[in-house]
């Protein structure tokens, strides 16, 4: 039998087991439980804290009666008996595991640690809102290094992990170097960045939160022809994401070129190129204007060597370089480059704001683009997750939920898992990014 000692242990215990079980919620003013959609039904922590305390209240009485002690115990008995009909246990739900691939280290860190921020976040805020259907996330990160190879065996990593779904790569040349073994594992990838066009209308398990970049860099090409002047133009692209720097040059050249201007060449270049002999060799067109398509580093020392050959030729990007480090980098250098990028920095939407303030007091930085489109993509991952019904693929969910909710504009996917998003046009001054929209 039972010391009354004993029994406050018990029902203490009983008590919290169920205030902690998931799918419980509790009132800090009278404890409640909506469970299996009742309103207003006690909920067995709270019974069990309530004949806790008239429990303890009986052991503070100077003579035990075991009159008392009778009218307890049927409420001991009916706890155990709701415990032993399967109710909520103490053990907690296994958290739901989603995946981060990116680059973390070397040329791009900058992309994959910004992009590894926004989805650290956007999982830390859901899991204080209490997770996805009172499971924590937990998410995984890997380092691809921009290395196919590296990309691959962090892939496998994560699928052995059992990951739900995987948020990146950061580049399109890691989304295709990875897209067969996710795609064979039936496992949705959801890049924030990757918009080569060589992955637009194919029905796998690829989705993206930004535009291809046929849908953006016309765009920059009106620009740079209407309100920049430009008429001959060098295009310079990275060979080493060659899926999406040759993607984004050549939907540049259709569209500037049928406006009237000319690509007087477009050079590529790799980890053997010097940039000091690529900048001589890019001037030798004598452009009135060059457009790099680069990462943010590699932006930077080149714009610094074209600016100490030429103090006048017009220097423009694309989205890739659109980062913080570009500005830390260039110096004085990159002052008046015009920048595409897919962030509106001056946005006042209040989600937006709420993201910016929360990711700056987090990280400790600017966000930029990496930052706000991760978020937007584990978002878009974290609710899926929370109304896919059973039966349902992942993929299945994702597409039938229709409008996603992202920080500064709704994201919408089509059925290949393509969605729209704006870019904007920005000059760097004084250091900053000022707009030009």
């Amino acid at each position: 039998m039972l010391r009354p000692s004993s029994a406050v242990f018990v029902l203490a215990g009983i008590g919290a087991c169920f205030a902690s079980a998931p799918g419980t919620s509790l009132s800090a003013s009278r404890p409640g439980l909506q469970y299996n959609g009742g309103k207003g039904l006690p909920s067995p922590a709270g019974v069990g804290a309530a004949l806790t305390e008239t429990y303890m209240r009986e052991l503070t009485t100077k003579n035990w009666r075991v009159t008392r002690l009778a009218v307890i115990w049927p409420g001991i008995i009916a706890l155990l008996a709701l415990v032993s009909l399967g109710l909520p246990g103490c053990t907690p739900a296994e958290p739901l595991q989603i995946g981060f691939l990116g680059g973390l280290s070397g040329r791009v860190a900058d992309l994959g640690i910004g992009g590894r921020n926004g989805a650290i976040l956007a999982v830390e805020m859901r899991n204080q809102r209490g997770g996805i259907n009172g499971r924590q996330v937990e998410l995984i990160v890997d380092d691809d290094q921009q290395d196919a190879e590296v990309a691959r065996q962090a892939v496998a990593r994560l699928l052995a992990r059992k990951v739900e779904l995987i948020i990146g790569p950061m580049t399109s040349a890691m989304a295709l170097a990875v897209l067969p073994q996710v795609n064979a594992a039936g496992v949705p990838l959801i890049s924030p960045t990757v918009t080569t066009n060589v992955l637009t209308g194919l029905d796998d398990q690829f989705f993206r939160v930004v535009s291809p970049t046929a849908a953006h860099a016309p765009k920059s090409a009106e620009y740079h022809f209407r309100q920049h002047g430009l008429r001959r133009v060098v295009l310079v692209y990275d060979l080493r994401n060659r899926a999406y720097s040759e993607s984004w040059a050549g939907d540049f050249r259709s569209a500037f070129e049928a406006r009237g201007g000319l690509i007087v060449a477009a050079i590529g270049f790799d980890s053997s190129t010097t940039f000091s002999t690529l900048a001589s060799g890019v001037l030798t067109h004598r452009p009135d204007g060059v457009v790099v398509i680069a990462n943010s580093m590699d932006t930077a020392l080149l714009i610094q060597q074209l600016r100490m050959r030429d103090a006048t030729v017009r220097i423009a990007t694309s989205e890739w370089a659109a980062t913080e480090r570009l500005v830390e980098l260039g110096g004085r250098a990159v002052e008046g480059v015009v920048v595409a990028q897919y962030v509106d920095r001056e946005s006042s939407e209040p989600a937006y704001l709420q993201f910016h303030r929360a990711y700056r007091e987090r990280f400790a930085q600017e966000p930029g683009f990496p930052g706000l489109t991760a978020f937007d993509a584990t978002n878009v991952a974290l609710d899926a997750l929370a109304s896919k019904s059973a039966g349902q693929t992942l993929k299945e969910s994702i597409l039938a939920h229709g409008k996603f909710a992202g920080a500064q504009t709704p994201i919408v996917f089509d059925a290949n898992g393509d969605t729209q998003r704006d870019t904007y046009l920005w000059v760097i001054r004084n250091g900053e990014f000022k707009s030009l929209h």
